[in-house]
């Protein structure tokens, strides 16, 4: 809760500022103020930020990532350059491309943050102002990187291992998608420290056929597996055509959503999923860089700004649902 608490008056701390901001355009200084202020949204770009993520062809979770960060650059006048790639070494290259332009911010995610580290910090030393989102929570500060936006996947993690324990699930599957994601092996991780009888496996998450093919002949190799957890709403969809070509009777949970993901947790086709607001963590990092370039804040107090987790199943799935239909959770 404490930290919980943190979060909110860091984010609220940052709201707080703009609507000063905005007040003391109209104050006793407001000719000084407004030669210096930012280009209103009718004018030329405030910024440039670019934002790279490691996103995989055809992952919809960062539909909703970018949807976000788009968001937050239409409101802040803000020119967004939006660039993928999964390989942690051509990601760190998307990085060095963003120096090389001068962009004015650059918000990445560091879920192979080996590979990541040193065009990070070249981007620091340089001056341009880094923040991190989703990926790279026990690493970011260590970088020097300004915020981190996301979930704490182990305790994300645990708090999945602590619900299957709670529906009296006896044995998990847990799905990762992509060999050499921190992110992935610590939501499996944690959940197996809160529910021991989790055993991995190993997808491509780029191959959704094989995907399938692979979850149905685990699930018909060991039928004490009780539950399928995967790590990514698309998964979740396909591992629940896995169940039924295996004729299993397991059950399908998972992180993460989509508008039809949200639809079969309504229908009872996934039980439910963990939700980092991906939306969320797309639009604060992309605002978060506006703020610190426009007045100087820096959200969180030093601490990684927590987006989830929490629970989406059939008792609140729909008061999520309209926003999974505008295509923002």
């Amino acid at each position: 809760m404490a930290r919980t608490s943190s979060i909110a008056i860091a984010v609220t701390s940052g709201m707080m500022a703009l609507a000063l901001a905005a007040c003391s355009s109209s104050g006793g200084k407001q000719s000084t103020e407004a030669a210096s202020a930012p280009a209103s949204a009718s004018g030329a770009p405030t910024m440039t930020v670019a934002f790279i993520t490691h996103a995989a062809p055809g992952d919809t979770f960062w539909d909703l990532v970018r949807k976000g960060a788009e968001a937050a650059a239409a409101k802040g006048n803000i020119k967004l350059e939006y660039q993928s790639d999964p390989d942690g070494a051509n990601q760190a290259n998307l990085v060095q491309t963003a120096i090389d332009k001068k962009v004015d911010g650059i918000a990445v995610t560091l879920a192979k943050p080996d590979a990541m580290k040193a065009n990070v910090e070249k981007a620091l030393a340089g001056g341009i102002p880094v923040v991190a989102l989703n990926g790279g929570i026990d690493q970011w500060k260590s970088m020097g990187v300004l915020e981190y936006f996301g979930q704490d996947e182990k305790i994300a993690g645990e708090a999945a291992g602590a619900r299957l324990k709670t529906d009296g699930a006896k044995k998990a599957l847990c799905v990762i998608q992509e060999q050499g994601h921190v992110g992935l092996e610590a939501r499996c991780d944690g959940t197996k420290a809160s529910f021991p009888d989790t055993e991995k496996i190993y997808v491509t998450g780029t191959d959704m056929p094989s995907v399938q093919a692979a979850i149905t002949s685990k699930l018909q190799q060991d039928p004490g597996i009780d539950r399928v957890l995967t790590l990514g709403a698309p998964f979740a969809l396909t591992a629940a055509k896995s169940v039924k070509d295996a004729s299993s009777s397991a059950k399908v949970v998972t992180f993460d959503t989509n508008k039809e993901l949200v639809t079969a947790i309504k229908n009872g086709q996934v039980e439910w999923a963990v939700d980092q607001q991906p939306f969320l963590q797309g639009y604060l990092a992309v605002d978060s860089l506006w703020l610190y370039k426009t007045n100087g804040n820096v959200i969180g107090g030093g601490q990684a700004t927590l987006t989830g987790p929490a629970f989406i199943d059939k008792t609140n799935v729909t008061a999520v649902e309209q926003f999974a239909a505008g295509g923002t959770r």
